[in-house]
C-alpha cells in the first residue's frame, strides 16, 4: 500500500518514512502544502498523513481539496491540542487525529485501522502479495516461493516488498535507497547492490525461474519473464 506523508518537519518525515517502510509501505514524502495538495489529489494513495501547520497551504486547506476529489483516508498530525482544531478536521473529513509528540506505535496501529475499515469498505484490503509461485504475507512478513520459507532479514523483506508492491516496474537504486533505507543515494555506498546481491541469492538462485533483474543503467525490476 502507498502512503503520502506530508510534513514540513523533516527529520519527523523521514522518520516516519523509515518506520513505515520498514512495515512493508510505499512511501512518499511532500514538505509542503502546495506540494502535497497536488500529489494528494493527483496521485494514487491508500493513506495520506496529514500534519496540520503547513507552508503553502495549511492542512485544512489541502483536506478540503482532496475531499472535493477523493475519499481517500487522512490521518491529522498536529501539535496542537486543541478541541476546535480536532473538531475541524473531522468535519471538514479526516478519519483520525493524532497530537504530537506521539508514539510510533501508536501511529502505526492508527495507520493499520483505517487501511483495514478503507479496504473492508472497498474489498481491496491488501495482506498478502503474489508474483508467479513467489508470495508475501505482509501481516505475518513471511516471505515463500514454491511453498518454501525463504529467510530474509528485516532490511531484504521491506526490498521485496517495495519491488513487489511496484513489480514490472523499474526502480533505481536511488529510489531504492531512499524508501528501504532512508538514505539519500551515494556512488560511494553500494548498500544497495550488496543487498540486492543478497536478496537474490534467497529469492533466485535456488529456482529455476529468474524474478529480480537488473537493468543495466536503470535499477533493478521485479518480474515474470518467459
Amino acid at each position: 500500500m502507498r502512503i503520502l506523508v506530508i510534513e514540513d518537519e523533516r527529520k519527523l518525515a523521514r522518520y516516519l518514512q523509515q518506520g513505515l517502510g520498514e512495515n512493508g509501505y510505499v512511501v512518499d514524502i511532500a514538505h509542503d502544502g502546495i506540494d502535497g495538495k497536488h500529489l494528494a489529489t493527483e496521485g494514487d494513495y491508500d493513506l495520506v498523513l496529514l500534519d496540520v501547520m503547513l507552508p503553502g497551504v495549511d492542512g485544512f486547506g489541502v483536506l478540503s481539496a482532496l475531499r472535493r476529489v477523493k475519499s481517500t483516508p487522512v490521518l491529522m498530525l498536529t501539535a496542537r491540542d486543541k478541541v476546535e482544531d480536532r473538531v475541524r478536521g473531522l468535519e471538514n473529513g479526516a478519519d483520525d487525529y493524532l497530537v504530537k509528540p506521539f508514539a510510533f506505535s501508536e501511529l502505526l496501529a492508527r495507520v493499520q485501522a483505517l487501511l483495514r475499515r478503507g479496504g473492508s469498505m472497498s474489498g481491496q484490503e491488501v495482506t498478502s502479495l503474489r508474483l508467479g509461485d513467489l508470495e508475501l504475507d505482509l501481516v505475518r512478513r513471511k516471505a515463500t516461493r514454491s511453498n518454501e520459507r525463504l529467510e530474509l532479514s528485516a532490511k531484504e523483506f521491506s526490498l521485496l516488498a517495495l519491488l513487489m508492491r511496484r513489480q514490472g516496474h523499474v526502480l533505481s537504486r536511488t529510489q531504492l535507497a531512499e524508501q528501504v533505507w532512508d538514505m539519500n543515494f551515494d556512488s560511494d555506498t553500494n548498500v544497495v547492490e550488496v543487498a540486492v546481491r543478497r536478496l537474490r541469492a534467497k529469492l533466485d538462485d535456488p529456482f529455476p525461474q529468474k524474478l529480480l533483474h537488473t537493468v543495466r543503467g536503470m535499477g533493478y525490476v521485479l518480474e515474470l519473464r518467459p
